[in-house]
């Protein structure tokens, strides 16, 4: 009894305990206003972005000491956080620096990414069965095949989201190319590579037995004529895997696919295994991505290679910047020199500093030491000042383009140093983008300066008008003709004699644009009564064939733009021109030179070589 009435009383005691403390409470909460709640507890806080996914670069590089380090500045510069980027990195069978560059590299970025495989081999320095370091026997098939399969197991075990696989003699120039390919959402699409040719990274057929298949689609997706991703039965050189989806697990580069027939070809292999795996490749030309070089010949040197790769990068200069080595590798210096000639010169106008620069920085990578010529202004030209100076116009001269009266810019051509006298040689890149050392039959290039040293004058870079016939072959001399009727005068080689002609030929007292001047002296101009004006005719003038020296831009093309064509007529300042190229009769005289009308007797013949079929649109 005692029990139960301590254990009342307890309950009693707690009820009322918790009574007084509800009252309590009521009265705290009556006397005290109502607080705001802590906005700290209150506050709800939104979802963070999702990751960007993770990207394995791989790289293998051989014999590439002289592209990496741009290669290298393109992939730096891709606008992707490199904290999500790993760079998985191959090199072996090299003649030249090639693994201390890439060791450089990747010790002094290799805290930006989240991982960094390094797999360097220093012997051998080439595979036993190959020619030279552009021939791909079977052993180096495989070899890079084993690699690309190697970096793809890796980038599987590391949960890689993508794998990018790139070459590096290709430059990604658009620092979004990896966000739109993303973007696309393929299992394997490539972002369209641009070269000096119809050459690209994809092809548009394939021939049952695995063979390259021209097709009229190919054309009209390289030059843009169709916009969009495209499937294809093939990709190379630079593209991207999506490890997220499904089907890409039964992709493989070695060993080839047990019912592979084909040839033992790396991108060709990796075409049939996607192909088995029923997964599409796909090729995006929406927008401009990089450059990539023209393949070379097993035959050819690194050398030759080198310089292949110098007019990719050119080739980015025409519409872009240039393309700035990495700011993580040791820069190589270069040693322009004038290439045996006593001067070059480069003619450009002051106030268009674009092309200057451009035009510098062009000869620059190709190491070639010019000196700047200010060229005459005709938009600071007036009529007073020309006759002040006795410049008089050939009478009767009309312009052959339009038949329009010559303009202050015009003549502004005519008035530039042209026969400024030097020893050997005087050399004029002019609205131009490309110098090929390598074009002359000769041994080597101070060879062909020699050569065309001991000449009066020689193109280097024309317009030839002249199409019916061939032009004529100089005898027992590779790639050098005899120049007819041209135009345009981009680039020339003009020896003292040639200047000292051009200048006995008393030329601003019967003024003409130096496009017609030139043929006149060398009597090749079609019309006889501007050769009347000029007694001597007996200029020895050739021509580089093929040229060494081409435009950067034709008429119509984007970002083309002539000092020439629009401005005022010569004597009535007050009448502006600005012609219609299409419908004059100079333009219906530059048609395409015709089969026969070729020169190809100055062409040397094509070796055994040269005449294998080629796998690429070449």
């Amino acid at each position: 009894m005692a029990a139960r009435r301590a254990a009342a009383l307890a309950c009693s005691l707690l009820l009322l305990s918790a009574a007084l403390l509800r009252r309590g409470c009521r009265a705290r909460f009556a006397a005290e206003p109502d607080s705001e709640p802590d906005q700290a507890e209150a506050a709800v806080f939104p979802e963070s972005p999702v990751q960007r996914p993770t990207v394995l670069v791989a790289v293998l590089a051989r014999n590439a000491a002289h592209a990496l380090p741009p290669f290298l500045g393109c992939l730096e510069r891709l606008d992707y956080p490199k904290g999500r980027m790993a760079i998985w990195a191959a090199t072996d069978h090299n003649v030249d620096n090639t693994t201390e560059i890439l060791r450089e590299w990747l010790k002094n970025v290799q805290r930006f990414y989240h991982y960094v495989e390094w797999r360097p081999m220093d012997e051998p320095e080439s595979y036993p069965d190959e020619i030279g370091p552009k021939h791909w026997p079977s052993s180096r098939f495989a070899h890079v095949m084993k690699l690309r399969q190697a970096a793809l197991r890796t980038a599987r075990e590391k949960w890689s989201d993508y794998i990018l696989f790139i070459d590096v003699d290709n430059f990604l120039t658009n620092p979004q190319t990896l966000n739109l390919m993303i973007a696309e959402n393929k299992t394997i699409v490539a972002p369209m590579l641009e070269s000096r040719g119809l050459y690209s990274n994809f092809w548009c057929g394939i021939t049952p037995q695995g063979f390259y298949k021209r097709t009229p689609d190919y054309v009209q997706i390289r030059e843009w004529k169709r916009l969009g991703c495209f499937p294809v039965p093939m990709v190379h050189s630079t593209f991207l895997i999506d490890l997220r989806k499904e089907a890409s697990d039964k992709l493989m580069f070695y060993p080839p696919h047990q019912d592979y027939t084909w040839t033992f070809d790396d991108i060709i292999v990796f075409a049939f295994s996607s192909r088995q795996a029923g997964i599409q490749m796909y090729l995006c030309n929406r927008e401009h991505y990089g450059y990539l070089p023209i393949p070379l010949k097993p035959h050819q040197t690194l050398q030759e290679d080198i310089e292949n790769f110098i007019h990719v990068q050119i080739e980015a200069m025409i519409d872009g910047p240039p393309v700035e080595p990495s700011q993580f590798v040791s820069s190589v210096p270069k040693y322009p020199d004038k290439m045996g000639f006593d001067e070059i010169f480069m003619i450009n106008l002051k106030r268009r500093k674009d092309r200057r620069d451009r035009m510098l920085r062009t000869l620059y990578e190709q190491e070639i030491d010019v000196k700047i010529v200010e060229a005459v202004d005709g938009k600071a030209l007036n009529t007073s000042q020309l006759k002040a100076l006795n410049i008089e116009m050939l009478p009767g001269y009309r312009d052959p383009y339009s038949s329009r009266s010559p303009t202050p810019q015009s003549e502004s051509i005519a008035l530039q140093p042209v026969a400024t006298p030097h020893k050997r040689g005087a050399w004029k890149p002019f609205y131009t983008h490309m110098t090929r050392k390598g074009n002359f039959d000769m041994s080597n290039i101070h060879m062909g300066v020699f050569l065309l040293c001991l000449l009066p004058f020689s193109y280097i870079g024309r317009k030839r008008m002249q199409v019916k016939e061939p032009e004529k072959a100089v005898p027992n001399v590779g790639n050098l003709v005899e120049a007819d009727y041209s135009y345009w005068t981009l680039g020339y080689v003009i020896s003292l004699e040639g200047a000292q002609k051009l200048v006995g030929a008393d030329p601003f007292g019967k003024m003409l644009p130096v496009d017609e001047f030139l043929p006149i002296m060398y009597n090749k101009h079609p019309v006889a009564e501007y050769k009347e004006y000029y007694e001597s005719r007996d200029l020895k003038a050739f021509s580089a064939e093929p040229l060494l020296i081409y435009p950067t831009h034709y008429t119509g093309q984007p970002g083309y733009l002539s000092d020439t064509e629009t401005s005022t007529i010569w004597d009535n300042e007050t009448v502006a021109t600005d012609w219609d190229r299409t419908h004059s009769w100079k333009s219906r005289k530059q048609s395409h030179i015709h089969r026969n009308a070729k020169n190809t007797e100055a062409l040397p013949s094509p070796t055994s070589v040269d005449t294998v079929p080629s796998k690429d649109e070449l």
